[in-house]
């Protein structure tokens, strides 16, 4: 398959993953694709065998800005990039959700914190926390 098709399919897979998460979190089917890790160690299982797949054709690196910017050039390395976003903003997600549950927070709160993880990661995840925080010092 063409990095292209794995964009596409990588993209696709994780959309009902979220909206389990932001609407039935509680749901055995989550669990087991979500929160059992399922679907992200298949995006972890993706992203090792593009990297595999391309090892030593890359050029580029993690040293300098440029050096980034150089191997994102190439379509795989750009591919498990993506995967990588993917893989672990879900993994955010689900700890997310299943931290709200222990906390007591209403889904409604956490509903907005999940969609901005799956749209912007850290400031999903920094909304969550601001949230959390402060639906804590509402209950002391």
């Amino acid at each position: 398959m063409s990095p292209e098709a794995w964009f596409s399919l990588a993209n696709v897979s994780v959309l009902p993953a979220w909206a389990m998460l932001i609407f039935a979190p509680r749901w055995r089917g989550t669990d087991i694709l979500v929160h059992r890790l399922t679907l992200p160690l298949v995006l972890a299982v993706l992203y090792i065998y593009v990297l595999a797949s391309s090892w030593g054709q890359l050029e580029g690196g993690f040293g300098s800005l440029r050096e980034v910017s150089l191997l994102f050039s190439n379509p795989k390395a750009l591919l498990a990039g993506w995967v990588h976003y993917l893989a672990f903003d879900l993994f955010v997600g689900a700890w997310e959700t299943r931290d709200a549950a222990a906390q007591g927070l209403p889904r409604w709160l956490v509903a907005p914190c999940l969609i901005l993880t799956f749209m912007l990661g850290p400031a999903g995840l920094a909304l969550y926390v601001a949230v959390r925080a402060a639906f804590a010092r509402g209950n002391r």
